[in-house]
Formats: structure tokens, C-alpha cells, sequence
């Protein structure tokens, strides 16, 4: 498919969580993966600080895209690619899931055909393709129609919505390299105790007050350190070369999170970085994958940690409030597996039509 050749492309804008991104069919999209990056950098405005020339909205939480299609395999009904789409490079990253972006694929699914929907509720069975881990998404559809407003609130998102309730399956190890891919609970980094571990996100998790924080600073203070996000990106690129990501200069992962100890009633206090610009709340396997560090014993966050015996249901404090996440390990074998994990998500349709390349 040529440049000359693409006049306009079916797009649903949605918000997924606490993102916002372009929604495609597959088959709407060049199938030469550097022929679709390039159109997808177009849509979106890229490279530009403002993305002013396109749809994308200035900030990594805002420039996201997925490609849908019909699932290659009989355990899913879609198959998800996430991609990352760079605000000021000319990059797009697909070496990441991005749980909140998940959340509006469901919905799409079902309005797009590709998912016939059931006369109450829906359950959708996503391959993320980033990974190959399965998430089901349940989604009300009452009278056969997806339902976006309700009256569930998540952070960071003005008003309510109709929940999204997504559990996730083979999520460990997204990136290939196991729970703990350095193997091992705790390393040493720049000086830094650190526990690097992926429940469906590659994250290294640090202590705030190792970095001089007390780890509640709000991200425009975060964002204006400049010698911080120094310090953040020589921790990420060395802790990827042990987490067997290789060289991540051009990547968005690993995501870096500084803990601190709860100060709203949550289970931790937390502070991401995506990958330098400071996370305006958290991603959704971000949190997971944080919870799932601070369940270790001797993991980094653990001993900071609020966590009530038994509890299978943590609150993670982040810049603009808190999300719920459940996270079910086995601790005890060797090396620890996760059982289960989920969140309650919502999404909403802001637009669907078609969107014209610059």
C-alpha cells in the first residue's frame, strides 16, 4: 500500500483506563509492519512535541494505538498488537502490552463484528500478540449493545463508566525472560537495591528514598528534575541488559517505579516513569507487576508494603489516586509462579470514523 494510495483510514478513538488511543482492524492497515508504522506515524502526528498535524494527544498516555483482528488461534476470540506510538521520534514500539489500551478492545471487538454479543454481558477472549498471554474482558451489553456509561470510577478519569473486568492468564514473563528475569529476587544497580520483575510488564522497582524522594512528590516536580531522569534511564539500561531486553535506548520498556509506603490506606505508594516522563497515575500490568514484586519476601517494597493476610486484592497509590488490582502467588515455589491476576478497568468510544494520514 503506497502513500499516494491511502486517502483515509477507519479509526476508533477511545479511552482505555487511563490512556487514550486509535482503535484499527488489521486489514485497514498496510500488512508490512514498516509500511503501517510509517502510516501510524502519520495519523498520529509523530515526530512533534505538540503532534499538532495529528490525533495524537502530545504525551505517551496519549499516543497509543491498537490492531485488532479475528484470532489466529481457537483460545481467543481477537487477536490485540499494542503499539506505542513515539510524541517526538519517528519510532513505534510494539515490545510491550498496555493493560489500560486493553480495556477498550473488548468494546471495538463487539462493535466492529468481530465478536457477536450476548443479550447482558459479553466475555471476550484477547491474545495480547506483544506477549502471547490471554486476557478475558467482560463487558455489559445489555439488549446486545456494548454499554459504555455506569457508574464505576477509576482515577485519574474525570466521572464513571460501565466497568470492564479483565482477568489475565500467562501474563509472567512477558518479555520472554521469566517472573524474576534476572533471576534472582533483589540485584544491586547503580548502587541501587532493586527488584526487576514482568506479571505482564517488564518494571524495575526501586525504593523513592534511594533517589532522595519521599516517593509522594507530585510529576511536575518529578518532571523538572532533570538529573533524576538521568539517574532513572542509566537504572533502566542496565537493569534491561540483566532482564535480557537488550539495548533499550529506543524502547519504552523496561518502565521504572519508585515505592514508598502507603499514604492514602493502600497497600504501596508508587511513582512511575514511562520510560523518562514521569506516569500522571500507573499503568494496569505496570501494577500488577509491582504488586506481584512486593508479594516476594525481600523484594523491594515488600517490607514498606500494607499487605492484610490472605488478601488477594491490593490498592496501589499512584499520582492521581488509586487502582485496584488482584494478584494471587505462589511465593513458595521455586521459582515463584502467579496463580492469577485481574483489574476493573473502564472505556469509552470518543469517536469512530475516519482519519486522514498527513
Amino acid at each position: 500500500m503506497s502513500r499516494a494510495s491511502i486517502s483515509g483510514v477507519p479509526c476508533m478513538l477511545m479511552r482505555g483506563g487511563t490512556s487514550k488511543g486509535a482503535y484499527f482492524l488489521a486489514g485497514d492497515l498496510p500488512i508490512d509492519p514498516a509500511e503501517r508504522d510509517e502510516v501510524l506515524l502519520r495519523i498520529m502526528g509523530s515526530p512533534d512535541p505538540g503532534q499538532l498535524d495529528g490525533i495524537g494527544g502530545a504525551h505517551p498516555l496519549t499516543s497509543k494505538v491498537a490492531v485488532i483482528s479475528p484470532s489466529a488461534g481457537p483460545d481467543a476470540d481477537v487477536d490485540y498488537l499494542f503499539l506505542q506510538v513515539a510524541v517526538d521520534e519517528a519510532t513505534v514500539s510494539d515490545r510491550q502490552n498496555c493493560g489500560n489500551i486493553l480495556a477498550g478492545v473488548g468494546p471495538f471487538a463487539i462493535e466492529r463484528g468481530l465478536v457477536s454479543p450476548g443479550p447482558e454481558h459479553t466475555t471476550v477472549r484477547i491474545r495480547m500478540v506483544n506477549s502471547g498471554s490471554i486476557a478475558v474482558a467482560h463487558i455489559a451489553t445489555p439488549g446486545g449493545v456494548v454499554r459504555y456509561s455506569g457508574d464505576t470510577a477509576i482515577s485519574g478519569v474525570p466521572g464513571t463508566a460501565a466497568p470492564v473486568v479483565l482477568d489475565f492468564t500467562g501474563t509472567e514473563g512477558s518479555a520472554g525472560s521469566g517472573l524474576l528475569p534476572t533471576g534472582h529476587v533483589t540485584d544491586e544497580i547503580d548502587g541501587l537495591r532493586v527488584t526487576c520483575v514482568d506479571n505482564g510488564m517488564p518494571v524495575v522497582v526501586a525504593y523513592a528514598k534511594d533517589f532522595g524522594l519521599t516517593g509522594y512528590e507530585p510529576v511536575d516536580q518529578l518532571e523538572a528534575d532533570d538529573a533524576l531522569g538521568d539517574r532513572v534511564q542509566s537504572l533502566r539500561l542496565r537493569a534491561a541488559e540483566l532482564m535480557g531486553l537488550g539495548d533499550v535506548r529506543e524502547s519504552s520498556v523496561p518502565k521504572t517505579t519508585l515505592v514508598a509506603p502507603p499514604a492514602d490506606g493502600g497497600t504501596i505508594c508508587t511513582r512511575t516513569f514511562i520510560p523518562l516522563r514521569p506516569h500522571t497515575s500507573i499503568g494496569v500490568l505496570g501494577a500488577v507487576s509491582v504488586v506481584t514484586a512486593i508479594l516476594l519476601d525481600g523484594a523491594v517494597g515488600h517490607d514498606v508494603a500494607h499487605i492484610p493476610d490472605g488478601a488477594t486484592r491490593f490498592d496501589v497509590e499512584h499520582p492521581s489516586g488509586h487502582v485496584q488490582v488482584e494478584v494471587e502467588v505462589d511465593a513458595r515455589a521455586g521459582p515463584p509462579r502467579v496463580r492469577r491476576s485481574g483489574v476493573v478497568r473502564t472505556a469509552r468510544k470518543l469517536f469512530d470514523g475516519t482519519v486522514f494520514p498527513r
